[in-house]
């Protein structure tokens, strides 16, 4: 099991390669078969490729944005970060805020990732 820093340290290299709006980087923090729900009402996506999918068409959405992990909290090989990213799509500006929960294998990698966030998280302006 990777240890509470070692988790901190994935979640450092997830908000940096999610800055990077480069979505194969992002779905290869995934394991292949991995699950994301973004946010979790909707239904997963499963695996690296339909990750890669939702990335691209996030980033393909936007203009810009900048994600930010405000507070992470670690247990065994969970991580639970409140977020907010920062975007600016058809020349507005939106604000998310909500919370992810990772479950991280030992090599790592995220097994699967939750978002929890609704239309009252968010901000425009």
């Amino acid at each position: 099991m990777l240890s509470p820093d070692q988790l901190r340290s994935r979640i450092t290299d997830y908000v940096d390669t999610v800055n990077s709006r480069d979505a194969k980087a992002i779905a290869a923090l995934f394991t292949e078969d991995a699950r994301q729900a973004d946010p979790a009402s909707n239904p997963p996506n499963i695996g690296r490729a339909a990750i890669t999918a939702f990335f691209e068409s996030s980033i393909g959405g936007s203009e810009s944005w900048t994600f930010t992990a405000k507070a992470v909290h670690t247990c065994a090989n969970k991580v639970a970060i409140d977020f907010e990213i920062a975007l600016v799509t058809g020349g507005a500006s939106m604000t998310i805020d909500g919370i992810e929960v990772f479950d991280v294998n030992e090599d790592g990698q995220f097994i699967s990732v939750d978002a929890y966030w609704d239309e009252s998280d968010l901000s425009f302006g």
